[in-house]
């Protein structure tokens, strides 16, 4: 069983390939970026750039996102 560590997580993605999600406000509580590098889909706090990311497989971000849009 692996261990999940943010902090790795967010190194495994390419520093200028983070956008704001189009779904963020602009009122700065509820900013998240989103960043599509090799084969994963990284989310993290776009008011915190150096924080821990979370990294999904595209299937689980389609999954995420179809419920999310209901």
């Amino acid at each position: 069983m692996r261990t999940y560590d943010p902090r790795a997580a967010a190194t495994a993605f390419e520093a200028d390939g983070w956008f704001k999600a189009t779904a963020s406000n602009d009122n700065g509580t509820g900013c998240v970026e989103v960043n599509f590098d090799h084969g994963q889909v990284g989310l993290r706090d776009s008011k915190l750039p150096h924080s821990p990311a979370f990294a999904f497989t595209p299937g689980e971000w389609r999954a995420f996102l179809d419920h999310t849009t209901r």
